[in-house]
């Protein structure tokens, strides 16, 4: 961002343009323990008319060699709120993403939109390694907006 684009007191924008999502090694490799993160102010931008779709975001994994850092999460969610990308295709890049940064045993990501044009739609997108059978825990928000 070049000086004249910069706004005083919005550091936010510089951040969020920067960020890189980060793996954080697993302090229990060996462990077969869930993951459970819920984003309910997830933005992005229809790519038909540009208008905004609001989600929450569900990300549920087992984690393998690294987990992800959460500030590095928060920052990548962030930069999606001015991309241009359907409800369908949501879910599975942030999936990608995630998978090939953090190699985890089992991973699924949720995007729960709000009702756009009387339809109300939910996409699950999953990974699994070969031979993985540990837990995939139901899919349940925990965190619900009132």
């Amino acid at each position: 961002m070049s000086e004249a684009e910069r706004v005083p007191g919005r550091y936010g924008f510089e951040e969020i343009a920067a960020n890189r999502l980060e793996p954080w090694p697993n302090a229990h490799p060996d462990s077969n323990y869930v993951v459970h993160f819920e984003i309910p102010e997830f933005t992005c931008l229809c790519p038909r008319s540009g208008f905004p779709d609001f989600a929450t975001i569900i990300i549920d994994y087992v984690p393998g060699p690294s987990v992800v850092e959460l500030k590095s999460l928060k920052l990548y969610i962030n930069n999606y709120r001015n991309r241009q990308i359907s409800h369908e295709a949501t879910p599975n890049v942030i999936l990608k993403d995630l998978v090939d940064l953090l190699s985890p045993r089992w991973m699924r990501v949720v995007g729960d939109f709000t009702v756009r044009g009387n339809i109300k739609t939910i996409v699950f997108a999953e990974h699994e390694q070969p031979d993985y059978n540990g837990p995939r825990p139901e899919f349940r928000r925990y965190y619900l907006q009132s």
